[in-house]
This record gives structure tokens, sequence and C-alpha cells, in this order.
């Protein structure tokens, strides 16, 4: 984003991800988890490359974080506090979704924003935030706001405490180990919950399995997201790498960087397909072929994470065809920014730049840009 840019679109403490190919906004909703990211983003810019340390990438996030203070939380059932999923232009709740996603990008911005500013009431509302987290996904989920029934099995999905893993990450980063301690419990629990996903003798990572750590049946226990596991890989590696964990950094690598790699690319037309199903039926997710920005992204990370912890060289070769695939296929050379969603031979399928659930290319691109020491 041009620095003109961004004075023109926190004027009123907004800022829109509903951004056509030319640029121009198609709609003025404001999707909280967008908003948290976008505030993360110019923070940790902001405090961690030179280059963008200026008045003007602070006062963005100051101003998306104003916006996000004032408008985000909702009052919940028994007196819970929510996020809500998306906002109108003038910061009225307009739907709240029955998961932890706008909350815990709450918590990435108020956390990295309180480190940008030194405000610690900031600091007070992550880990106020981080507590109820904690409280609806290890406790009582009831004040999600999603009805038990009778026939849904409980269930464990990877994103949840692959999630909190990040959030635990964030919250302790630079902390001291006082802070590091409190939260190593959780960050424990988190990594186990992740690692009940390699299933099949240790050949799949699948994305749902029962709260026992037993494989699901149906399409649900069947269905695999590449992306997701290579995501989970880094955040492994990055916990492994801050507790001195070998073993963890060994099964992150092989389990949760090679293994989703080997079936999930595209031998054919290249890239990542975006779901799979592990006994090679047709999976139910209409999209289920296409390749999207983000599982390119996440593996870019990984494969550079895990070749900088190791040095071997095939995970190095893993990288560059990854990045080969992407910067060929998602950048737009003519007006800028990434294409989000391709088809499977790797043609525009949707030419906007943002949406409801892809905004700018944040936390992965400032985490790559920081593993190429740009």
């Amino acid at each position: 984003m041009e620095m003109a840019e961004i004075g023109e679109e926190f004027e009123d403490q907004r800022f829109f991800t509903c951004i056509g190919r030319d640029g121009k906004v198609f709609d003025e909703l404001k999707y909280v988890w967008l908003q948290g990211r976008q505030v993360w983003m110019y923070c940790r810019l902001y405090r961690t490359m030179d280059r963008f340390h200026k008045p003007e990438i602070l006062e963005a996030a100051k101003a998306g974080g104003t916006f996000l203070r004032k408008f985000a939380r909702i009052m919940g059932s028994g007196g819970q506090w929510k996020c809500a999923f998306c906002l109108t232009r003038e910061g009225k709740a307009v739907k709240i979704q029955r998961t932890i996603f706008s909350e815990c990008f709450y918590v990435m911005a108020m956390d990295e924003l309180s480190r940008a500013t030194g405000d610690t009431d900031m600091q007070l509302e992550a880990e106020q935030m981080m507590e109820q987290l904690i409280y609806w996904v290890q406790v009582d989920s009831s004040g999600l706001g999603r009805p038990h029934l009778p026939g849904d099995v409980p269930t464990n999905s990877m994103a949840v405490p692959m999630m909190l893993l990040c959030l635990v990450q964030q919250i302790t980063e630079g902390r001291g180990q006082k802070v590091a301690e409190k939260y190593r419990d959780l960050g424990n629990w988190c990594v186990q919950q992740i690692l009940q996903h390699v299933q099949r003798d240790g050949t799949a990572v699948l994305e749902n399995v029962s709260f026992d750590g037993t494989e699901l049946q149906g399409c649900q226990g069947r269905l695999q997201n590449p992306g997701h596991a290579l995501e989970a890989g880094w955040f492994l590696l990055q916990y492994s790498t801050q507790w001195g964990d070998k073993e963890l950094q060994k099964t992150a690598i092989s389990k949760f960087v090679e293994v989703p790699y080997q079936s999930g690319w595209d031998k054919e037309h290249g890239g990542l397909f975006y779901f799979l199903d592990v006994d090679g039926n047709c999976p139910t997710q209409l999209e289920w072929s296409m390749k999207l920005w983000w599982p390119h992204c996440e593996a870019l990370v990984a494969f550079l994470m895990a070749y900088q912890q190791t040095k071997k060289p095939e995970l190095l070769d893993m990288f560059s065809q990854v990045y080969e695939y992407t910067f060929n296929h998602f950048p737009d050379a003519e007006n800028g920014e990434w294409f989000g969603y391709l088809t499977q031979e790797g043609k525009v399928a949707l030419d906007f730049k943002g949406g409801p659930f892809k905004g700018k290319n944040t936390f992965r691109s400032i985490k790559l840009l920081d593993l190429m020491g740009c």
C-alpha cells in the first residue's frame, strides 16, 4: 500500500477491505478479523523495519485500533464479550460468527498496538480477551452461541489450537520468562491438540479429529487442508525454537511441512490444492481444486523457516518451487497487489484484491520478509 492511500483510508477510522481489481471499494462493510490484521501489520512494520518506522504508519495503526476498541466488541450472552464478524462503515454490528477468530485477531491487534505505543491498557485488553478465548475453548463454549445438538459429534478442529498457539507466541514474545511461563501450559496443550491431527500412521494431517484424537467418520473426518497443515507446521517450529524442543522440530518438519506438500501439490498444474479427501474422493467443498493465495504464503514461510533451522537443501528446493509458482501467478503486474483465487489451471478466477476473507498480504508476508532478512 502506498503512503498516500493510508491517509485516505483512516480519515474516519476505517480500513476498507473489499477492493476491486482497480483498487476501488466495492463494499463498505468492515470485517473485524481483517481490521485486526491491518492494525497488527502496521504496528509490526513500524516496530521492526526501519523503512516503515514512519509517523503515518503508526497513525494508521492507532486509527484502526480506535475503531476496533469502539465498535468491534459486543456484549454477548452471560455478560461475555464477543467480537462482531463485520460492521457497517460507521461501526454498527452486522453479523457475529459462532467462532473465536474475530476475537483472536482483536487480541493480536491490541497486543501489537500496545507494543508500538506503550499503552498498557491495550495490553490488558488483549490479555482479558485471551482469557475469554481460553475459557471458551477449554471450559465452556456456550458463550460462542452454538447450540449443542444431539447428533453433533464433538470435534477437534485444527484451526482452534493452531490459532491459540499463534496467540501464545504473540503475547509472550519479548515479555520475559514470567509471561512465557504463564502461558506455557496452554502452549503445550495447543501443541498436543495439533499433533492429534497426524493420522494414518503419520502419512496424513487431517483437518478434523475427535476430542480423543481418533479419526472421524465421513467427509468431515477425511478432510485435508494443506495450507492449514503448513501453517501449523511453522507455528510448531517457532514453539520448538522457543523451548529448545528438537523432537517437536523434527515432527513439525516431517509431518506438517513435508507431508502436506507431498500430498497437496498439484503435479499437473502446479500450486497447492485448497482441500483434499485423504481417501481420494472428491471433496465436498466446491472450491477444493482452486489455488488460493494464503496456502502458498504459509508454504513459503514454512519451508524457509524449516531450511533456516536445518539447512537441508531439499527444503530450499521445495521453497523455490512454491516461490516460483506463487510469484508467477498471484501478483497483478498491471494494477498491483495480489489476486487471491485461481482456477486449478492457475488462471484468475476472482479478480478482486480484497473481500470478506482476503485482506492485505499481512502476517505471512512480514514473517517471510523477516526470514529473508529484508
